[in-house]
């Protein structure tokens, strides 16, 4: 089996600790010979280093780790580049949650004009991040996490038409399908989905066994009574716990499919915004939470120099999945992701340029997605609508262009009134004067 030499850009992100800790648990599905750590903060990139080295050293010493800040060490000679940028880092995280607030919209990280803002500021980078493995690392396979999924995806289609090395991927669908799982007591790998719709912004319709049973109905039963909750619940912050809890609701109005939890921000916007205090938005949650915990944890194993007794550094659905989906390609497994392609008519009746995100088999030239067929009036008419958003969100970039992004955030069903998206967007214009290109 081939030795793979990856990057992992966003290298001081606290996801990071969890990739590298599925990369020393699957070694024998993916093997690895070099790791590189990217990240253009120094600070964070060191604490997150450091454990990496102890890590490696003590689970898999025949792996050589670095971490950088310089492109051309990063993106040298890599097979593979797992991609979870975050422009901005928290602080523009938190302006995209409280701006909206403070004008009276949701601001969330990934929806709305929280994501409309994210999603220009990712796209930048991103552009550039792929022309510079392409320059050092023409064959790579880029895994990309970035987010919003869905805006980047699209952007990075329309940008580099005839990549077929750039697979765009999100772990919510895999922490859905676990958290299903607990709840009927069944391995999570013996369970086959069929999933349709865009990047936060789908639905499992069929949630099939190794026997072939479609658990789907049992699912729904059990969720519509007793509520839903992460399978990870102990280690979620409140907000987290309160997301999963709201698709019951969803369910119980709408019990055709099972939703994505996201879609709540665009199916309940003026309950969402009820909710979300101005003040101390999911930011603030994950700085007190998540982010403290995490550094704190990697500084004290770097201190004792080892990791072995860590309880806080574990492999979880985010690190198994990126390993997983590059296992999956690396070995052409071709088993089953749910993943983010061009839909080329598998939803026939949407348009053939969206980015959706279907179930499909990975393998060695990339995913082989399922036929989706056509889709009910409700869903598609969400969907071309989200659609719309995001394709006008792209050209606003691409075309630098001030009345397409107030089209985009217009169509938002999370805004709709024309003069409270032109307010929220003159704002956010302030907000990303560094970031993004004039808007004109």
């Amino acid at each position: 089996m081939k030795k793979n030499n990856i990057v992992l850009v966003g290298g001081g992100s606290t996801w990071t600790p969890g990739i590298l800790k599925a990369m020393t648990t699957h070694l024998e599905e993916f093997a690895l010979n070099k790791v590189v750590l990217y990240d253009i903060d120094e600070d964070r990139q060191e604490v997150i280093g450091e454990f990496a080295k102890i890590l490696f050293k003590e689970e898999a010493p025949d792996v050589e780790v670095v971490y950088t800040t310089d492109k051309n060490i990063a993106y040298t000679d890599v097979d593979f580049v797992f991609c979870q940028m975050r422009t901005g880092g928290f602080n523009m995280r938190e302006k995209d949650e409280k701006t909206p607030l403070s004008l009276g919209v949701i601001g969330q990280e990934t929806c709305g004009a929280g994501g409309f803002a994210y999603g220009l500021r990712s796209i930048r980078d991103m552009v550039e991040m792929v022309k510079e493995v392409r320059r050092l690392s023409p064959e790579a396979w880029i895994l990309n996490y970035t987010n919003p999924a869905a805006i980047v995806a699209l952007a990075l289609d329309k940008i580099f038409p005839e990549e077929e090395r750039i697979l765009n991927i999100c772990d919510q669908p895999v922490n859905l399908l676990r958290s299903y799982s607990k709840l009927i007591n069944h391995d999570v790998n013996d369970l086959e989905p069929v999933y349709f719709g865009l990047n936060h912004f789908g639905w499992f319709t069929n949630i099939f066994d190794e026997t072939g049973k479609d658990r789907a109905p049992e699912l729904k039963e059990i969720i519509t009574t007793g509520g839903f909750k992460p399978v990870d619940a102990e280690q979620r912050d409140q907000s987290w716990l309160e997301t999963y809890a709201v698709v019951k609701d969803m369910l119980i109005d709408f019990p055709d499919y099972l939703p994505n939890t996201y879609l709540q921000y665009y199916l309940y916007p003026e309950y969402k915004l009820s909710q979300l205090n101005p003040e101390k938005t999911r930011t603030d949650e994950v700085r007190e939470g998540r982010e403290k915990k995490v550094f704190e944890e990697c500084r004290r194993i770097v201190a004792n120099g080892t990791a072995r007794d860590s309880k806080v550094v574990h492999n979880d659905a985010h690190g198994d999945m990126m390993v997983e989906v590059a296992a999956s390609i690396a070995n052409n497994l071709r088993k089953t992701f749910v993943v983010i392609v061009k839909n080329n008519g598998i939803i026939s009746n949407l348009p053939n340029d969206s980015m959706v995100e279907v179930a499909a088999s990975l393998g060695a030239n990339g995913p082989a997605p399922y036929a989706v067929g056509e889709i009910g009036t409700f869903y598609k008419g969400l969907i071309e609508n989200q659609y719309a958003f995001e394709k006008l969100t792209v050209e606003a970039y691409i075309e630098e262009s001030y009345g397409k992004a107030l089209q985009a955030l217009t169509l938002n069903r999370t805004i709709v009134d024309a003069k409270k998206a032109r307010q929220v967007l003159d704002a956010l214009i302030k907000d990303n004067k560094e970031y993004w290109p004039e808007l004109r």
